[in-house]
């Protein structure tokens, strides 16, 4: 499956209008950390990605590990091919 830029943009926008209760449910980590982590989670489900196409960490994830993660669930799987980063720096305004 192939995600379009409309349908990413929707999925940061909701979790940007949600953020505040996203926060309050999961208090561990930073606020950039869970909004990103729940955009990845999102991602992996939107998308029915299989266990093996899931990235995996070392170590403890941070605002870059769950960024890289994202661009690269993303990287095969957006149509056209369009600027993520764009929308992730949105998702993380304060």
């Amino acid at each position: 499956m192939k995600l379009s830029e409309q349908e990413f943009e929707k999925l940061c926008s909701g979790i940007y209008s949600d953020r505040e209760s996203i926060l309050n449910h999961n208090p561990i980590g930073t606020r950039e950390e869970i909004l990103l982590w729940m955009l990845m989670s999102c991602l992996i489900c939107y998308l029915s990605l299989e266990e093996i196409e899931i990235p995996c960490f070392t170590g403890i994830p941070d605002t870059a590990t769950y960024r890289n993660a994202i661009l690269f669930i993303l990287r095969e799987r957006k149509f056209p091919d369009f600027d993520a980063e764009i929308y992730l720096d949105k998702l993380l305004e304060q």
